[in-house]
């Protein structure tokens, strides 16, 4: 007897969707079922979900979730790091204490979930690139003819 595979949830609405998104990105869980571990590193995708067994390849998060980190975290602390010498006039030492470490933590701790967040999305969104199925299928030896995601 064949199991059946595996099949992302349905979402009722797209704040369901965008809640399952959010919970599978920062948790570092699978898109598909999550239950698996999508990440085996701190940033290394695991190349199949151990529960469900879907196929990361689709996965390309590239330089997202640096973007997102940079702009959404390190510009208000720059905010900081400019604020603390105006408003002070501490010595140098000071930064190396308080701006470096500040900026350090603020844009490396939220990669992790940044990455998760944008996998689950693209897996979820069903999100490749247009006009490259074909292309895909050929490269990974996957069918033309089917979904992907659901391979």
């Amino acid at each position: 007897m064949e199991q059946e595979p595996f099949r992302a949830p349905d979402f009722a609405s797209d704040s369901d969707k965008l809640r399952w998104i959010v919970k599978c990105g920062w948790k570092g869980l699978c898109p598909r079922c999550g239950i698996g571990r999508m990440f085996r590193s701190w940033l290394r995708i695991v190349d199949r979900c151990e529960h469900c067994h879907l196929d990361y390849r689709f996965a390309a998060p590239d330089d997202g979730p640096a973007f997102f980190a940079l702009t959404l975290i390190a510009l208000p602390l720059i905010f900081f790091v400019v604020w603390l010498p105006v408003a002070f006039d501490p010595p140098v030492w000071v930064h190396l204490v308080t701006s470096v470490p500040f900026m350090a933590l603020g844009t490396l701790l939220p990669l992790r979930p940044i990455k998760g967040w944008l996998v689950a999305s693209q897996f979820v969104n069903r999100a490749q690139e247009a006009g490259t199925k074909a292309l895909w299928a050929q490269l990974h030896g996957t069918d033309p003819n089917s979904n992907d995601f659901d391979q």
